[in-house]
């Protein structure tokens, strides 16, 4: 199976060496690493395109948000299977083999994570821990615990949630719910990759929310109503 390596970047330059580096000995023939930069002003795209190792820029031209950026760097996927990647982690060895071999017999891997502060530093709790994981569309949609960089899935279910429809609050939150709706999920407890949490990360993990009640009440609309979309859909490959 080969597969790709998503990652949306903004003004990452500070981590994102670590990133990729801790990536390239995981490769196998056929894997790609794909960039969208939304429009950074540091030089985290000079960064990456020095390292080379299969490494392409989807864009660097500014969408504005992580849920674009995604989307466009998702819909220049060429592998079997998608993985989801932030600029500032560190994946620790056997990550790719253990989503690669889950993925065989799974629409979506979940794999865990060890959260760590910008030092490395462990902070006492893994990812799945922090987000509380549990299983089911309705107690997902009550309470997202789908965390984009612990996500893999196959392309099947690519096909299925591009493009995204308006509206959509978070990404991952959107394709795990219609992953819930359309096929096996597995989430693997093992620690395979340190989740790096500092003053620049873009979206909560396990934090209290600062949402209101009705913004709350409105983004699970929108994301209901997009999962209602992407269901209706016909996949291209069927």
């Amino acid at each position: 199976m080969k597969l790709s390596i998503c990652i949306a970047t903004y003004n990452g330059s500070q981590f994102i060496n670590q990133q990729l580096l801790s990536i390239f000995p995981q490769l196998r023939s056929g894997d790609e690493i794909l960039i969208a930069d939304d429009g950074s002003s540091d030089d985290t795209v000079e960064q990456a395109l020095a390292l080379g190792h299969q490494i392409r820029i989807v864009s660097s031209v500014r969408v504005g948000g992580v849920v674009a950026n995604f989307e466009r760097v998702l819909g220049a996927a060429c592998g079997d299977g998608v993985v989801l990647c932030d600029q500032d982690d560190v994946w620790l060895p056997g990550r790719l083999d253990a989503i690669r071999s889950a993925l065989e017999a799974n629409q979506l891997v979940l794999i865990n994570g060890e959260v760590v502060d910008e030092h490395l530093q462990y902070r006492g709790q893994t990812v799945f821990q922090a987000v509380g994981v549990r299983s089911g569309f309705w107690t997902n949609l009550l309470k997202n615990s789908f965390i984009g960089c612990c996500m893999a899935f196959r392309r099947e279910l690519l096909e299925r949630v591009l493009p995204f429809p308006h509206g959509v609050p978070w990404h991952d939150w959107y394709i795990g719910l219609v992953a819930e709706r359309t096929g096996s999920i597995t989430r693997l407890p093992q620690v395979s990759m340190l989740y790096r949490r500092h003053g620049a990360n873009f979206s909560p993990t396990g934090e209290k929310s600062r949402n209101s009640f009705w913004q709350k009440l409105r983004m699970r609309f929108a994301v209901m109503r997009a999962v209602l979309i992407a269901l209706r859909r016909p996949l291209r490959s069927a």
